[in-house]
Protein backbone atom coordinates (compact mmCIF):
# COMPACT_ATOMS: atom_id res chain seq x y z
CA UNK A 1 0.00 0.00 0.00
CA UNK A 2 1.58 3.30 -0.88
CA UNK A 3 0.02 6.17 0.82
CA UNK A 4 1.99 8.99 -1.12
CA UNK A 5 2.63 9.73 -4.53
CA UNK A 6 6.03 8.65 -5.96
CA UNK A 7 6.95 12.16 -7.69
CA UNK A 8 8.44 14.49 -4.95
CA UNK A 9 6.47 17.29 -5.94
CA UNK A 10 3.21 15.35 -5.64
CA UNK A 11 4.11 13.40 -2.45
CA UNK A 12 5.45 16.29 -1.15
CA UNK A 13 1.70 18.11 -1.52
CA UNK A 14 -0.13 14.93 -0.55
CA UNK A 15 1.99 15.07 2.76
CA UNK A 16 1.60 18.83 3.34
CA UNK A 17 -2.61 17.89 2.96
CA UNK A 18 -2.41 15.15 5.59
CA UNK A 19 -0.35 17.42 8.10
CA UNK A 20 -2.62 20.20 7.36
CA UNK A 21 -5.63 17.96 8.05
CA UNK A 22 -3.73 16.68 10.98
CA UNK A 23 -3.45 20.62 12.51
CA UNK A 24 -6.95 21.54 11.21
CA UNK A 25 -8.37 18.09 13.95
CA UNK A 26 -5.95 19.39 16.45
CA UNK A 27 -7.08 23.07 15.89
CA UNK A 28 -10.71 22.28 16.48
CA UNK A 29 -10.14 19.60 19.35
CA UNK A 30 -8.52 22.22 21.07
CA UNK A 31 -11.66 24.78 20.11
CA UNK A 32 -14.02 22.26 21.21
CA UNK A 33 -12.18 21.80 24.54
CA UNK A 34 -12.47 25.52 25.26
CA UNK A 35 -16.11 25.80 24.20
CA UNK A 36 -17.11 23.27 26.55
CA UNK A 37 -15.38 24.90 29.05
CA UNK A 38 -16.54 28.23 28.46
CA UNK A 39 -20.19 26.47 28.38
CA UNK A 40 -19.05 25.20 31.68
CA UNK A 41 -18.88 27.89 33.77
CA UNK A 42 -22.31 28.93 33.34
CA UNK A 43 -22.95 25.90 35.73
CA UNK A 44 -21.15 28.02 38.81
CA UNK A 45 -24.18 29.84 39.68
CA UNK A 46 -26.49 26.40 39.97
CA UNK A 47 -23.40 24.37 41.92
CA UNK A 48 -23.07 27.83 44.10
CA UNK A 49 -26.65 27.79 45.33
CA UNK A 50 -26.92 24.60 45.53
CA UNK A 51 -23.95 24.15 48.22
CA UNK A 52 -25.16 27.24 50.01
CA UNK A 53 -29.23 25.92 49.90
CA UNK A 54 -27.89 22.31 51.34
CA UNK A 55 -25.56 24.39 54.06
CA UNK A 56 -29.17 26.00 54.64
CA UNK A 57 -31.18 22.70 54.23
CA UNK A 58 -28.71 21.37 57.08
CA UNK A 59 -28.61 24.53 59.56
CA UNK A 60 -32.56 24.48 59.29
CA UNK A 61 -32.68 20.66 60.05
CA UNK A 62 -30.26 20.96 62.99
CA UNK A 63 -32.28 23.98 64.32
CA UNK A 64 -35.15 21.84 64.03
CA UNK A 65 -34.02 18.96 65.79
CA UNK A 66 -32.81 20.83 68.81
CA UNK A 67 -36.24 22.62 68.71
CA UNK A 68 -38.06 19.67 68.50
CA UNK A 69 -37.26 18.34 71.67
CA UNK A 70 -38.46 21.01 73.78
CA UNK A 71 -41.22 19.54 75.85
CA UNK A 72 -44.94 20.36 74.71
CA UNK A 73 -44.01 23.53 72.44
CA UNK A 74 -41.50 22.06 70.31
CA UNK A 75 -43.39 20.73 67.37
CA UNK A 76 -45.14 23.59 66.84
CA UNK A 77 -41.93 25.87 67.01
CA UNK A 78 -39.90 23.26 64.82
CA UNK A 79 -42.21 22.93 62.22
CA UNK A 80 -41.60 26.87 60.63
CA UNK A 81 -37.75 24.99 60.42
CA UNK A 82 -38.86 21.85 58.71
CA UNK A 83 -40.49 23.64 55.92
CA UNK A 84 -37.73 26.20 55.79
CA UNK A 85 -35.30 23.30 55.18
CA UNK A 86 -37.61 21.41 52.57
CA UNK A 87 -37.71 24.85 50.68
CA UNK A 88 -33.77 24.76 51.04
CA UNK A 89 -33.52 21.44 49.83
CA UNK A 90 -35.47 22.22 46.93
CA UNK A 91 -33.67 25.46 45.79
CA UNK A 92 -30.24 23.03 46.25
CA UNK A 93 -32.10 20.34 43.87
CA UNK A 94 -32.69 23.29 41.39
CA UNK A 95 -29.49 24.25 41.28
CA UNK A 96 -27.88 20.83 40.75
CA UNK A 97 -30.32 20.22 37.91
CA UNK A 98 -29.52 23.34 36.59
CA UNK A 99 -25.63 22.58 36.65
CA UNK A 100 -26.13 18.79 35.58
CA UNK A 101 -28.21 20.49 32.41
CA UNK A 102 -25.23 23.04 31.39
CA UNK A 103 -23.12 20.07 31.74
CA UNK A 104 -25.39 18.74 29.64
CA UNK A 105 -25.41 21.49 26.92
CA UNK A 106 -21.02 22.33 27.37
CA UNK A 107 -20.75 18.60 26.28
CA UNK A 108 -23.02 18.93 23.28
CA UNK A 109 -21.41 22.38 22.44
CA UNK A 110 -17.66 21.36 22.65
CA UNK A 111 -18.62 17.96 20.07
CA UNK A 112 -20.64 20.23 17.83
CA UNK A 113 -16.98 22.53 17.65
CA UNK A 114 -15.10 20.37 16.90
CA UNK A 115 -17.37 17.59 14.76
CA UNK A 116 -18.67 19.94 12.12
CA UNK A 117 -15.40 21.95 10.79
CA UNK A 118 -13.66 18.68 10.83
CA UNK A 119 -16.06 16.73 9.16
CA UNK A 120 -16.83 19.06 6.43
CA UNK A 121 -12.93 18.82 5.72
CA UNK A 122 -12.73 15.07 6.25
CA UNK A 123 -15.85 14.53 3.89
CA UNK A 124 -13.43 16.14 1.19
CA UNK A 125 -10.52 15.28 1.82
CA UNK A 126 -10.23 11.48 3.06
CA UNK A 127 -12.37 9.84 0.25
CA UNK A 128 -9.70 11.99 -2.47
CA UNK A 129 -6.30 10.38 -0.16
CA UNK A 130 -8.40 7.42 -0.35
CA UNK A 131 -9.29 6.98 -4.32
CA UNK A 132 -5.27 7.48 -4.77
CA UNK A 133 -4.29 4.59 -2.29
CA UNK A 134 -6.40 2.46 -3.72
CA UNK A 135 -5.98 3.53 -7.29
CA UNK A 136 -1.92 3.53 -6.37
CA UNK A 137 -2.28 -0.02 -4.99
CA UNK A 138 -4.05 -1.23 -8.12
CA UNK A 139 -1.55 0.44 -10.50
CA UNK A 140 1.46 -0.97 -9.13
CA UNK A 141 -0.67 -4.95 -9.20
CA UNK A 142 -0.94 -4.16 -12.55
CA UNK A 143 2.23 -3.14 -13.35
CA UNK A 144 3.60 -6.08 -11.69
CA UNK A 145 1.02 -8.76 -13.04
CA UNK A 146 0.18 -7.07 -16.52
CA UNK A 147 1.31 -3.66 -17.79
CA UNK A 148 -0.10 -4.72 -20.75
CA UNK A 149 -3.28 -3.54 -19.15
CA UNK A 150 -1.62 -0.45 -17.57
CA UNK A 151 -0.77 0.39 -21.30
CA UNK A 152 -4.50 0.15 -22.51
CA UNK A 153 -5.26 2.35 -19.93
CA UNK A 154 -3.07 4.67 -20.84
CA UNK A 155 -4.29 5.12 -24.40
CA UNK A 156 -7.63 5.47 -23.20
CA UNK A 157 -6.82 7.57 -20.43
CA UNK A 158 -3.72 9.59 -21.73
CA UNK A 159 -4.02 12.71 -24.12
CA UNK A 160 -3.23 12.33 -27.75
CA UNK A 161 -0.31 14.45 -27.32
CA UNK A 162 1.22 12.76 -24.79
CA UNK A 163 0.84 9.41 -26.81
CA UNK A 164 2.38 10.62 -29.97
CA UNK A 165 5.64 11.41 -27.88
CA UNK A 166 5.66 7.61 -26.90
CA UNK A 167 4.90 6.42 -30.94
CA UNK A 168 4.16 7.79 -33.90
CA UNK A 169 1.32 4.87 -33.88
CA UNK A 170 0.93 3.56 -30.50
CA UNK A 171 -2.06 1.50 -30.72
CA UNK A 172 -0.67 -0.57 -33.66
CA UNK A 173 2.28 -0.67 -31.23
CA UNK A 174 0.15 -2.08 -27.81
CA UNK A 175 -1.69 -4.37 -30.86
CA UNK A 176 1.47 -5.42 -32.13
CA UNK A 177 2.73 -6.24 -28.30
CA UNK A 178 5.86 -4.00 -28.55
CA UNK A 179 7.28 -4.23 -25.01
CA UNK A 180 9.12 -0.78 -25.32
CA UNK A 181 6.37 1.23 -26.54
CA UNK A 182 4.03 -1.25 -23.64
CA UNK A 183 6.43 -0.09 -21.13
CA UNK A 184 6.46 3.45 -21.85
CA UNK A 185 2.40 3.51 -21.96
CA UNK A 186 2.54 1.79 -19.06
CA UNK A 187 5.33 3.35 -17.59
CA UNK A 188 3.06 6.89 -18.67
CA UNK A 189 0.04 5.12 -16.32
CA UNK A 190 1.69 4.79 -13.39
CA UNK A 191 3.17 8.60 -13.65
CA UNK A 192 -0.33 9.28 -13.75
CA UNK A 193 -1.72 7.34 -10.93
CA UNK A 194 1.57 8.70 -9.22
CA UNK A 195 3.54 5.75 -9.06
CA UNK A 196 6.64 4.70 -10.61
CA UNK A 197 7.98 1.47 -12.14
Amino acid sequence: MRLYAAAPARGARQALGDLLLLAWVAAWAWAGREAHDATMTLGRPGRATASAADDMAAGFHDVEGRIGGLPGVGDDLAAPFKGAAEAAESLAAAGRSQAETVADVALLVGIAVFLVPVLLVAVLYVPFRVRFVRRAGAGRRFAEADPELLALRALANQPLRTLTRVSDDPVGAWRDGDPVVVRRLADLELRSLGLKR
